[in-house]
């Protein structure tokens, strides 16, 4: 999917009121905020707009208050480490209601270059529907609309979309520039050879993906809790594993459009299991692809992780969604690791799309030494799968 969208450099925001969509969806422990990934990259569009004299109001979801006011999911916290990043106040107008008697003072009374944050988005029931009042209601804040929060840009909501109904010019952020560059690219026009892995628990959330990839890449690595529907579609003993067995069908014609299309598909040749799904199991390594009765498959085994890495070492591009085995589990983290690991070892563009497996490459220490690390899990695959996300396509053309 091309999409060749203004962002705020083709903009004039100079005393301009610029409402901004950030991704501040991060964890909190008791108020904590645990990981400022997601503030750290909403930072380079606030800069700018800061810089060069606009009135910056940012929004953002957190949680799933589902449109009632919770104190745990409040945004203030986001707004006291922004005034720390930013080295300046950022002010919370603290509305249940999210545009209220605080937002709309606050916002008359800022000079150039102030930021004021506004509550938690979904303390509204209607910006998850996409209501037209709740979107006209943050319009009426601003001149400009301004989207960097890929991470809900695949949801048609009153903060993401329909709030461009109402304001004359809408643009992308830097944020969500650099997803369309990285994921567009790996999409149309990749260097090859094109590989892309697969992971996570299930072919179902996965399998427009899975399909539109294997008329796009040169090889596919599947691992996770999906490869084991894959293998029984192949006949193998999977013991107790994840099988979706609504699936084998489908697994089976994506075994044959591989073949028809020269892709070269890539399954686990071995497997490490355990008796139950628990970190203190003990792992079991088997011989082959089969697992034995009473054993369920968690991670990939040392023969498959040679096997993947043999084939990534031949790639320019790599687009990875999803962990190969249980990595919050030590005994069965390996694979998810090797595959970090041959990554950022490699001279290719790597592209990790949101989710567990950017979870799992920053909490194993390897993110600075990717390509890219998507913002967005289910943004990413739906990016992948060609699908228009409405938070983009909403923001005005070049």
């Amino acid at each position: 999917m091309a999409y060749i969208k203004k962002t705020v450099e083709d903009i004039l925001v100079t005393g301009k009121k610029v409402l901004v969509r950030c991704d501040f969806n991060v964890p909190l422990n008791k108020s904590v905020i645990t990981d400022e990934n997601r503030l750290v990259g909403a930072l380079p569009t606030i800069k700018y707009l800061i810089k060069n004299g606009a009135k910056v109001i940012l929004c953002s979801h957190l949680g799933k208050p589902k449109g009632e006011p919770k104190p745990e999911l409040s945004l203030e916290p986001v707004a006291l480490r922004l005034s720390e990043l930013l080295g300046q106040d950022v002010f919370f107008a603290a509305d249940d209601n999210v545009v209220g008697i605080n937002a709309r003072k606050a916002v008359t009374e800022m000079g150039d270059g102030d930021v004021v944050l506004l509550q938690n988005t979904r303390y509204r029931v209607e910006e998850t529907s996409n209501g037209e009042d709740f979107s006209k209601e943050l319009a009426s804040l601003a001149e400009i609309f301004v989207n960097d929060a890929f991470g809900t840009a695949h949801r048609a909501h009153s903060s993401t979309e329909g709030v461009t109904h109402f304001l004359g010019t809408s643009v992308c952020g830097y944020l969500i520039q650099k997803e369309i560059k990285f994921l567009g690219d790996a999409v149309s026009t990749p260097e090859r050879p094109f590989v892309a892995i697969l992971g996570g628990a299930k072919i179902s959330d996965k399998i427009k993906v899975i399909n539109k990839l294997l008329e796009k890449v040169d090889g596919l690595v599947i691992g996770g809790g999906m490869a084991y529907t894959f293998l029984k579609a192949q006949g193998y003993e999977i013991g107790t594993s994840l099988v979706e067995e609504d699936k084998i069908d489908y697994a089976l014609e994506m075994i044959n459009k591989a073949k028809a299309n020269g892709v070269k598909l890539l399954l686990p040749v071995d497997n490490i299991c355990g008796t139950s799904f628990a970190a203190d199991t003990l792992p079991v390594v088997t011989e082959d692809e089969n697992i034995g009765a009473g054993l369920m498959g968690l991670d990939i085994g040392p023969k498959s992780v040679e096997t993947f890495k043999k084939e990534l070492k031949k790639a320019k591009t790599v687009v990875w969604n999803g962990p190969m085995g249980v990595f919050e589990f030590q005994n069965f983290s390996g694979g998810t690791l090797a595959i970090a690991e041959t990554l950022a070892d490699i001279e290719a563009t790597t592209i990790i799309g949101g989710g567990d497996s950017a979870a799992a490459v920053n909490l194993l220490g390897f993110g600075d030494q990717m390509s890219h690390i998507s913002t967005g899990g289910g943004a990413s695959l739906e990016f992948l799968e060609g699908r228009l996300l409405p938070g983009i396509d909403a923001c005005d053309n070049k």
